[in-house]
C-alpha cells in the first residue's frame, strides 16, 4: 500500500489542540496546592506573589481562581484573598473547567428564555411586599459593592426577588432546576472589572420598569442585562 500526501497516514492526524491558558494556570495552581500540602481552611499566597511564582498576569491568576472557586475547590473573600475550600485533582478540576466553558452559552440562552418572561411577569403581577424585597436586595448588592465586594449576594437575592415576584410556580421551579449554573455564571461575571457596578445598574433599571408595572421594559431590561453579565472572559478566551 502507497503512504502518500493525502493518503490513510494524513488523514488519520489532527491538529494538536492547545491548552488555553486558564487550564494551564488551573493546573499550575493544582500542583502548587498539592506541593505545598495544603488543606482545607489554608490561604494560598496573595495574587501578587502567587502570579509571581507562576511567572503569570494577575488577570489571568484571577481568572484561574475564579474558575476553581466556581467548581468549589477555593472561596475567594475580599480582603482575605482565596482560601481552600477543598483540595482538587488536577485532571477532574481541568475537565471540570472545560465542561464549565462549553455548557456556559446553552446556560446563558436558558436564562435568557427564562428570566426575560419572569421580569415581565412580576412588573404585572408584585405586589408592594414584594417591589419592597426587590428594592431590599438592590440595597444588599449596592452595600457589598462599596464595601469593595462583587455583590454576588445581593444579584442573587434580586433575581429571586423577581421569581416570587412573577407568581410562576412552573417558572420558579425550572429557575430552581438550573441555579447552580446560574450561579457559576453570577460568580464568573462579577469577577470582571467594573462589572458589578455595570450589573447594579442593570438591576436597577429592570426594577425601576417592575415598579412602574411596566412588563415590557422590564422584559426588555432584563434581556438587556442578561446579555451584558454574559460577555464573560472564560468565553471570550475560549472562543
Amino acid at each position: 500500500m502507497e503512504w502518500r500526501v493525502g493518503g490513510p497516514v494524513a488523514e488519520q492526524l489532527r491538529p494538536v489542540a492547545r491548552p488555553r491558558l486558564y487550564e494551564v494556570i488551573v493546573e499550575q495552581l493544582c500542583a502548587h496546592i498539592a506541593e505545598h500540602e495544603m488543606t482545607p481552611g489554608d490561604r494560598l499566597p496573595a495574587e501578587r506573589e502567587l502570579a509571581a511564582q507562576l511567572g503569570v498576569s494577575r488577570a489571568s491568576l484571577s481568572q484561574a481562581l475564579v474558575a476553581l472557586e466556581v467548581q468549589g475547590v477555593v472561596s475567594v473573600r475580599h480582603g482575605d484573598g482565596a482560601v481552600l475550600v477543598r483540595q482538587p485533582i488536577e485532571e477532574r478540576a481541568v475537565k471540570a473547567l472545560r465542561e464549565h466553558a462549553d455548557r456556559l452559552p446553552e446556560v446563558i440562552e436558558a436564562r435568557e428564555a427564562l428570566e426575560v418572561k419572569l421580569a415581565g411577569l412580576a412588573a404585572e403581577r408584585r405586589t408592594d411586599a414584594e417591589m419592597a424585597a426587590i428594592d431590599s436586595a438592590l440595597a444588599t448588592m449596592e452595600s457589598e459593592i462599596a464595601a469593595g465586594d462583587r455583590g454576588v449576594v445581593g444579584d442573587e437575592q434580586f433575581h429571586e426577588a423577581i421569581t416570587v415576584a412573577a407568581h410562576s410556580s412552573l417558572l420558579a421551579k425550572l429557575m430552581h432546576e438550573i441555579s447552580g449554573l446560574i450561579r457559576e455564571t453570577r460568580i464568573e461575571s462579577l469577577s470582571q472589572a467594573e462589572r458589578p457596578r455595570a450589573s447594579l445598574e442593570g438591576h436597577r433599571r429592570i426594577a425601576t420598569a417592575i415598579r412602574d408595572r411596566d412588563s415590557a421594559g422590564a422584559s426588555r431590561a432584563m434581556a438587556d442585562h442578561i446579555r451584558m453579565v454574559s460577555d464573560v472572559a472564560l468565553l471570550r478566551e475560549g472562543g
